[in-house]
């Protein structure tokens, strides 16, 4: 069964580091890359980023590159943060992709979604 749960949230000082967790089904792994989206208020859900589960291929937001990494063990997707902003506060979901797109209306299954709230 398609299985996708995420957790980390929480709040933080800018500056700050949160890491997430995305524990994913053995099917869902295997067949989809995994990738992280957020959706602040009023905002569109954005991409963040997302890691091939072929070939390890990462791709990141130009908003996060040089402080979010994603990475991968077993069935598990993590997102860690560092260097927080204020402007990162947003609801961040673990996502089923299939490709690695970082488009929302592309994204084959959703996580339940972990608030990140970053102060200043």
């Amino acid at each position: 069964e398609v299985q996708l749960v995420e957790s980390g949230g929480g709040l933080v000082q800018a500056g700050g580091s949160l890491r997430l967790s995305c524990a994913a089904s053995r099917v869902t792994f295997n067949n989809y890359n995994i990738g992280w989206f957020r959706q602040a208020p009023g905002k569109e859900r954005e991409g963040v980023s997302c890691i091939s589960s072929g070939d390890g291929t990462t791709y990141y937001a130009d908003s996060v590159k040089g402080r979010f990494t994603i990475s991968s063990a077993g069935n598990t997707v993590y997102l860690q943060m560092s260097g927080l902003k204020p402007e990162d506060t947003a609801v961040y979901y673990c996502a089923a992709e299939r490709p690695c797109a970082m488009v929302a209306d592309e994204v084959y299954h959703w996580g339940q979604g972990t608030q990140v709230t970053v102060s200043s």
